[in-house]
């Protein structure tokens, strides 16, 4: 009885003239999506965190690809302009934009996303920063907006992601504390991210074979994705330059498609590329993510802003969550992260559509999603980081983009969807998304 006068008065709330669930006792009422898990809302439905453009440049290979000689505010500010362009959002209306990177000095590169936004046509009203939680910075800044949304400080913001490892390889400056030497940990955050690759495969028995088959596979999706045009919705045309290094000529040109991709790539070719990190073991150049230039961006909103505008919903951010595992095989992340992440969502693995996990290296990739046995047909769908790059501090803005436009596409048979990395010096992190237009406001229910 006391769950039928439940309904009957959310029924009654919903027919008045005022917002939906503003009761306490209303706000967890039972779910009848059918999933298997007991999946609740824990907040009014306007006040849900949506996703309502996520675009990204194409993705360039450090030092030969289109972005060689772009500056990296000019590969983000492109990005920037075109999500609030998409969603019809004046660039003064945004609160604050966060952008996660990783191997620029922190205050030339909180200068240089500074730069961007003004470059883009945000007014110098619209305040900027950066955030570094190395491979999952993208993915933290989405993260930290949201956070930042559901907190009231601002109705708008963008989660962006920007690297250039052409611009800013990876170095470490200045001397090393020698108090590393009596923590075993420590020093273990200072190990080449090829050698915690190889610990991985090595304590969890990910062979060579298994390594080269994730890579072949991974190109081969990604070459499908791009033939196909499904990456065309998440890509941000950019003209920029390109310079010949022996003449100095300069050519313009327009970047729109990943240039790492290897169609032809075969298990044959890889095995007998020789390791890159230690001798006899098994992590090499095809096999490991590839260096990368490019930028992300995700423009989010509360749900009830994006409704009064009348934008379409792309996605719906559920939960975030970021947890320490070892140094030594940081690349064990995910599989601790995502069911992390997917318990605070409030569902189960087996509800999970779609995964996004960046192929750091193909050992700890294929590690991950063997421990949690997750479907080989939910992952890495159109490719991952090991054919399309991995530029740093824009991945996880970069697979977000990716995530949500293969949500859109895939429709009523896609409701979650999960984006997860691992982190140097060992970490994981791992968010939810749900479809945007997937939830009933009245029923919770399943929607075509």
């Amino acid at each position: 009885m006391e769950k039928a006068r439940l309904r009957q008065q959310v029924i009654a709330d919903h027919l008045s003239p005022g917002p939906v669930f503003q009761r306490a006792d209303l706000v967890a009422s039972p779910c009848l999506a059918g999933d298997s898990a007991s999946y609740a809302r824990t907040a009014g439905y306007d006040d849900d965190v949506v996703i309502v453009s996520a675009r990204r440049s194409a993705l360039t290979k450090a030092r030969r690809g289109g972005f060689k000689d772009t500056l990296p505010d000019d590969i983000l500010a492109p990005v920037l302009r075109a999500v609030v362009e998409e969603a019809g959002v004046r660039p003064e209306e945004v609160g604050d934009i966060i952008v996660g990177t990783v191997l620029a000095p922190g205050s030339q590169r909180a200068s240089e996303c500074r730069m961007a936004a003004l470059f883009a046509g945000f007014p110098d009203t619209v305040p900027v920063r950066t955030v570094n939680r190395q491979c999952s910075s993208g993915l933290q800044a989405v993260a930290d907006v949201a956070a930042s949304i559901k907190a009231g400080y601002y109705k708008i913001g963008i989660g962006a992601g920007l690297e250039s490892m052409t611009v800013n390889p990876m170095a470490w400056e200045g001397s090393v504390n020698p108090k590393v030497e009596m923590n075993q940990k420590a020093q273990d955050c200072l190990l080449p991210m090829g050698i915690t690759s190889e610990n991985v495969a090595e304590r969890f028995g990910v062979n060579r074979q298994e390594q080269d088959d994730v890579a072949v596979k991974s190109h081969r999706k990604a070459a499908a994705a791009t033939a196909s045009g499904r990456f065309r919705d998440e890509i941000v045309p950019i003209s920029t330059k390109i310079v010949d290094p022996k003449t100095g000529d300069e050519k313009p040109i327009v970047v729109s498609v990943d240039d790492g991709i290897r169609p032809g790539a075969t298990a044959a070719d890889l095995a007998k590329l020789k390791p890159a990190f230690k001798k006899g073991g098994t992590t090499t150049a095809g096999n490991s993510s590839q260096v990368s230039d490019g930028a992300g961006a995700v423009l989010l909103m509360t749900r009830g802003e994006a409704l009064r505008r009348g934008i379409p919903i792309l996605g719906v951010f559920r939960s975030f969550s970021v947890v320490g595992v070892d140094p030594a095989i940081m690349g064990v992340g995910p599989a601790v992260a995502i069911p992390a992440a997917v318990s605070a969502a409030g569902v189960e693995l087996d509800d999970i559509d779609l995964f996004e996990i960046n192929e750091a290296f193909a050992s700890q990739f294929t590690y991950c999603a063997r421990k949690l046995e997750l479907d080989e047909e939910k992952i890495n769908v159109n490719g991952g980081a090991l054919a399309l790059g991995h530029p740093l501090g824009a991945t996880g803005a970069r697979c977000v983009a990716t995530l949500l436009h293969e949500m859109k596409r895939r429709g009523v048979d896609c409701r979650f969807g999960v984006v997860s990395m691992c982190i140097g010096t060992g970490m994981g992190a791992a968010a939810v998304f749900e479809r945007g237009d997937y939830v009933c406001p009245l029923t919770n229910a399943k929607q075509a």
